[in-house]
């Protein structure tokens, strides 16, 4: 729903907040790891014609080239959003969730998302979203949020020289 709100799309009560201005495009929209659609969902993604690399691409192809393709194209004037929502990983590392969906990226795969992210430069803005604490088993999802968070913002595994990567 955020994001249909934000193509101007949903209830005129929100989509008039912006007086009915799309506040993006859908060409700028990616969606990662998406695994989960209900058949409106589809429709709509495949009528506005925004990119969505869900779970079998990026079985297929793998994290970094679906990574790599999502983030191509992004100028030095990009404000760069992430929008985190912590069900898209596999429940077997997040339970924490609202609504658990078995297949999610792994642990790996989300921070390599998230250290191609911040190799950007471009982060401007996050959201965290669907971490619901009374769900969680001692603490797991809320503490694998935030070391992706801390990934996001330059926690690096990275061991090598960047001019080698």
């Amino acid at each position: 729903m955020p994001v249909a709100i934000l193509l101007s799309h949903g209830p005129q009560e929100l989509v008039g907040l912006n007086g009915g201005a799309p506040a993006i495009r859908p060409d700028d929209l990616r969606q990662v790891g998406i695994r989960s659609v209900d058949l409106g969902e589809k429709k709509f993604v495949h009528e506005l014609g925004f990119e969505v690399y869900d779970m079998r691409y990026i079985d297929e192809t793998g994290m970094r080239q679906t990574m790599n393709e999502a983030l191509a194209g992004l100028g030095c004037d990009t404000h760069l959003h992430v929008s985190f929502d912590v069900d898209f990983l596999d429940p077997e590392i997040a339970p924490g969730v609202g609504t658990t969906v078995p297949g999610g990226p792994s642990y790996r795969e989300a921070q390599l998302c998230m250290e191609m992210v911040a190799d950007t430069g471009l982060l401007a803005s996050l959201d965290v979203m669907e971490l619901n604490p009374a769900l969680d088993n001692h603490n797991r999802t809320a503490e694998v949020a935030v070391d992706l968070v801390a990934s996001l913002f330059g926690k690096s595994t990275l061991m090598r020289r960047a001019d080698d990567a």
